[in-house]
């Protein structure tokens, strides 16, 4: 579902500018702070572009600010004024927090990417874009989104700085990268290092979910689990495993060369396979995860268990923990597959909506490109693009808060009505 969208009428304004001074003392000084309050009328404001020249032309300047023109204003503000915009989403992530934290929340882990023209733009390379659903020319941005029975939120965003950006230090120096981003990171370090951050911060939540591109690494997996989380990750069709639990051979003293030091696997134990020939022969049951505006939300799912084989030839996944699979074939035959550390006994449909509730977070994206503009920002520069991308997750977290009142709101009069009707 899509995050509610007000009018901006004078009530929604005020809220709009009381929500914008929460984070007045995360800025330098008072007019950053005032024209953040601006940037973000701007980006809530119905309007095609939310790219500085239209924004400047529909937003309201408050009394107290002063400016011949605002587009000039606008475009230093987020693209050359000092404010850190590692401070300002701290405060927002512990500000939306005391509304939709819950033990049950989730991190889901994801990217998005930005079709550019040209070679200047921070972070630019030719490589898949998901957003076109090919190689061309595009940024790519890290993300981890929070899903809990309250409501979901953006937490955080950073550019993925591909190694034709890491191995150019003129490129980084021009692009205005900061000296700590220039070791190259793949994206995988880079959402974990995202996910310390919140969680450090006192975030609940012991779940996270991601896609196939990041659940296809082990060491990204194993990272996880060192955390203490349960992950739900996605994998490939061609990942291997063992449907049963293999048998291992010690290792063989060597007459000659390098002795063994791992196992071997028993050829006469069970062999590995890939999860598409084990899906073929698993039966699937329909299961349904939620209740949709059109009607129940259901599809065919297995939930297994299996034993990790990645390495078998080598003996290095001898003594592996079994994990969960699960198998999910949507409704045109096409197949996903995903690995679990979730609890032996959790039940399937838990399982199965764990892994829906990354739906939300697809949706997010939709609206923080659509209607909020996440990749309308034109600038070519690391600070501007982090500023603009922080102040699109807040406008969001505006709306997701005004959704909850409105829900909250409805509430209230189901149970005056309730309170009128007779037993």
């Amino acid at each position: 579902m899509k995050t509610y969208t007000p009018q901006l009428d004078a009530a929604v304004l005020q809220r709009l500018s009381d929500y914008a001074a929460l984070f007045a003392e995360d800025f330098p000084q008072a007019k950053p702070a005032l024209w953040s309050g601006v940037y973000l009328q701007g980006l809530l404001l119905d309007g095609e572009r939310k790219s500085i020249e239209p924004m400047a032309r529909r937003v309201t300047l408050p009394a107290e600010l002063q400016a011949k023109d605002p587009e000039q204003a606008l475009q230093q503000f987020v693209s050359q004024s000092p404010w850190n915009d590692q401070k300002v989403l701290r405060r927002y992530r512990c500000h939306l927090a005391q509304t939709f934290a819950s033990p049950q929340g989730i991190f889901i882990i994801d990217d998005t990417t930005f079709p550019k023209q040209g070679k200047h733009s921070v972070g630019v390379q030719r490589q898949y874009c998901g957003a076109l659903g090919k190689r061309a020319n595009c940024q790519a941005a890290v993300s981890i989104h929070y899903v809990s029975p309250k409501g979901h939120y953006p937490l955080a965003l950073r550019l993925y700085l591909p190694q034709s950006w890491t191995s150019d230090h003129d490129r980084l120096r021009a692009a205005q990268v900061p000296l700590r981003y220039w070791r190259f990171r793949t994206k995988g370090q880079i959402a974990l290092e995202l996910l310390d951050q919140v969680r450090s911060e006192g975030l609940p939540g012991q779940v996270v979910i991601t896609d196939a591109g990041y659940g296809v690494s082990g060491p990204f997996r194993d990272a996880l689990a060192a955390r203490g989380l349960f992950y739900l990750a996605g994998i490939t069709d061609e990942t291997v495993v063992f449907a049963e639990p293999p048998v291992w051979q010690p290792p063989v003293p060597a007459a000659h060369g390098r002795p063994q030091t791992l196992p071997h696997l028993d050829p006469q134990g069970p062999q590995p396979l890939t999860v598409a020939e084990l899906a073929r022969r698993t039966p699937l049951r329909r299961r349904t995860w939620r209740e949709g505006t059109k009607g129940k939300l259901s599809g065919r799912f297995a939930w297994i268990r299996v034993w990790p084989a990645g390495g078998w030839e080598r003996g290095a996944c001898a003594g592996a923990h079994p994990l969960g699979l699960l198998i999910e074939e949507q409704a045109d035959g096409t197949r996903k597959y995903a690995l679990s550390t979730l609890p032996a006994d959790t039940p399937a449909i838990r399982a199965v909506r764990l892994w829906k509730s990354r739906w939300p977070v697809e949706q997010g994206y939709q609206q923080m490109k659509e209607e909020l503009g996440l990749d309308h920002y034109e600038g070519r520069f690391w600070h501007g693009f982090h500023h603009h991308a922080c102040l699109v997750m807040l406008a969001y977290g505006f709306l997701a808060l005004e959704e909850q009142g409105l829900a909250e709101g409805e509430v209230e009069r189901s149970k005056a009505v309730k309170k009128k009707i007779p037993a």
